[in-house]
């Protein structure tokens, strides 16, 4: 162990009965909860968001006092216990009275020994301490959710001396502003360029120098569209790329699952994905569109549909484009089967779908150039957060084990 730091089960840095669990539902039932009032009920969802102010479940005076043993204030350390478990939070000043529910556990630590933020850092899912703790206390490798129990059992490190604490709190507090500000300038960016699409690709505003009409067509006169395959395949380590709704829903085309070259092959015999197509989601998650511009070797699952525009590679990137607006979901989900389970549109119903485009190809281009000029922008935004994501990371796998000292 450094000196002058300790490792010690985090029961030895609580206050007297420091650990507390909210009330399970036979002492916090659904017809005791009021939509408005005075004793709010928070939960996991204000962890995650850290913000208290969400929510609305509310209790009667005396439904409170009742349950007043519950009460988190101002400074309390929050654990969530179901769902995403161990994210944490520290419980504002600003916070209305209330109590928690089962799915949180509520800590008091001696801040004479160890200050909240500090464990804040030291259990955040950005660094692993809390993350390796709970997997080893895992009943049977999988952990359904924390308990007062599991929790008692989990240790603490840090250094003796509340100043060097601080310092520690600081400066990584100072990359988390990096972070948050960053962060927030890609979701303002987000939404400018949403907006500009909803107006754009519906022909709402029209860049100057246009005046031509837009056509009124369907997807099947302007693509052919295939589905992948029904079968679900054999899955290998590494391989050809294996494609599903996750995939383009989420986005990533990197971390995928893989099939054999054989497969691939005889999958593939009647369709490829070429460059300048359209991969649409129609299971579960319907009518979004990704426009591949790059060459890829890959298969994918029924739950996506292939659209090729024959050769045309501004009207396919347009019309992946103008899958992400109101207009084109709206049209998405009236043909799709509505009593289905899971969400679903088959391929006739895609073929269906109504769309509006340009006449003049050259507003096409000069509409898809502005977009992705927009996306490229929040594409370098994303990267230089994942670097100040990486730097912290660094930064507390030095601080929080005593590696660097600020001494």
């Amino acid at each position: 162990m450094v000196n002058g730091w300790v490792e010690c089960p985090i029961t030895e840095v609580l206050k007297p009965n420091g650990i507390k669990i909210g009330p399970f539902g036979s002492q916090l039932k659904k017809e005791m909860l009021l939509s408005d009032g005075v004793y709010r009920v928070y939960g996991q969802e204000n962890v995650y968001a850290h913000d208290f102010n969400i929510g609305d479940r509310y209790l009667t005076r005396e439904h409170f006092n009742r349950l007043n043993s519950c009460e988190i204030l101002p400074g309390d350390f929050v654990m969530s216990t179901m769902g995403t478990i161990g994210k944490c939070a520290i419980v504002p000043t600003t916070i209305q009275r209330g109590i928690m529910d089962s799915h949180l556990i509520r800590l008091r630590f001696d801040e004479k020994k160890v200050r909240s933020d500090y464990i804040l850092q030291l259990f955040s899912d950005q660094f692993h301490y809390l993350s390796d703790q709970t997997a080893r206390l895992a009943v049977g490798g999988i952990m359904d959710g924390l308990s007062v129990g599991i929790v008692s059992r989990l240790n603490v490190i840090y250094p003796e001396s509340i100043e060097e604490q601080g310092k520690i709190i600081k400066t990584l507090s100072e990359v988390d502003k990096l972070i948050f500000d960053q962060q927030k300038l890609i979701r303002k960016k987000k939404n400018v360029r949403q907006g500009t699409m909803q107006r754009l690709l519906t022909g709402k505003n029209r860049l100057q120098g246009f005046s031509s009409e837009w056509k009124d067509t369907t997807l099947g006169k302007i693509c052919n569209i295939k589905d992948g395959t029904h079968q679900t395949p054999y899955y290998v380590e590494c391989g050809i790329p294996f494609y599903s709704v996750e995939t383009v829903t989420n986005d990533d085309f990197s971390h995928v699952k893989y099939i054999s070259l054989e497969e691939h092959e005889r999958l593939t015999s009647s369709y490829k994905i070429e460059n300048g197509d359209v991969l649409m989601t129609r299971i579960g998650s319907i009518g979004k569109g990704k426009y591949v511009d790059w060459n890829p070797n890959a298969s994918f699952y029924v739950s996506l549909a292939l659209l090729k525009f024959r050769g045309n590679k501004p009207l396919a990137n347009f019309i992946a484009l103008l899958t992400g607006t109101e207009e084109f979901q709206k049209e998405a989900e009236l043909h799709s089967l509505h009593f289905a389970i899971p969400t679903k549109i088959n391929l006739g119903q895609i073929s269906d779908i109504r769309v509006r485009i340009p006449a003049d190809e050259s507003e096409i281009k000069t509409i898809i150039t502005m977009l992705n000029d927009m996306g490229s922008e929040i594409k370098r935004l994303e990267q230089k957060l994942n670097k100040y994501k990486q730097l912290k990371q660094g930064m507390m796998e030095e601080l929080l084990t005593g590696k660097v000292r600020l001494v």
